[in-house]
């Protein structure tokens, strides 16, 4: 039986300005696996991560989502489909005259109108529980430390149960205990509300402890996709310099 997939990028071309940031990707998520996304600033993985909820459109190529090409559906029926998805953003984004509680409780003030004040007090306290914030629900974002702002952020992310959910750079700016927590997280959200997960990073640590298969973008293209152990022992050049973290070779000639 094939796995499902949830999102596909079909030969997607995107330029900006006159430069072509993605170059004919081909790339397929499958249901309820975490994807990682790695490659270097400029790669095209942040662009790679638009395309796929919608924010641009390609400029050829199709995007799949939930088996719908999304650069054709009218914008109520991307709402729609938007709601299924989650997005935890790389600054974690939340609003600093808000309350950690209240920042959690905002998509369902916006999206559960008839959701009622006690079952959103509920929901909320759930999901802090699960990311371990409980007890921070009063406080605000200017009260608390980097890796509590991450974990309040996925808590708001995941309060609609979304299918997907996606994940710029979470550990970026984190120190390695509390980057460890959010890649613990990651996991445990994966495995316990049984979604899909799209992660981009350029922390290879972070990539090996949390990926089912990566994907590695180097000059708007796919160079390798496979399982953490099949990435270590790639044979192409490109992809060792980049996950040694070495500044010499292919890719500093090819830059």
């Amino acid at each position: 039986m094939a796995e499902e997939v949830v999102i596909e990028l079909r030969d997607v071309r995107k330029s900006f300005n006159g430069q072509e940031v993605l170059r004919g990707i081909d790339l397929q998520v499958l249901a309820k696996e975490t994807l990682v996304i790695i490659g270097r600033s400029g790669s095209g993985k942040s662009v790679s991560i638009r395309q796929m909820v919608g924010l641009d459109a390609p400029d050829t190529g199709s995007v799949l989502l939930f088996g719908q090409e999304i650069s054709k559906l009218r914008r109520p029926e991307l709402n729609r489909i938007r709601l299924r998805l989650g997005y935890l953003f790389q600054s974690g984004a939340l609003l600093n005259w808000m309350t950690i509680g209240e920042n959690v409780e905002l998509p369902l003030i916006e999206h559960r109108r008839r959701m009622k004040a006690d079952e959103r007090r509920t929901r909320v306290k759930e999901k802090l529980r699960m990311v371990e914030m409980e007890e921070a629900a009063e406080k605000y974002p200017g009260e608390i430390s980097g890796g509590m702002k991450k974990r309040a952020a996925l808590a708001r992310a995941v309060i609609l149960d979304p299918e997907v959910v996606f994940y710029d750079e979470p550990t970026s700016g984190l120190d390695p205990v509390i980057a460890n927590t959010i890649n613990d997280l990651i996991v445990e959200t994966g495995k316990n509300l049984g979604t899909t997960q799209v992660v981009v990073t350029h922390d290879m640590e972070s990539a090996y402890r949390i990926a089912d298969r990566i994907a590695m973008l180097y000059e708007g293209k796919i160079i390798a996709c496979g399982t953490p152990d099949e990435i270590r022992s790639s044979a192409d050049p490109i992809v060792q310099q980049f996950i040694a973290g070495q500044t010499t070779g292919p890719i500093t000639q090819a830059g």
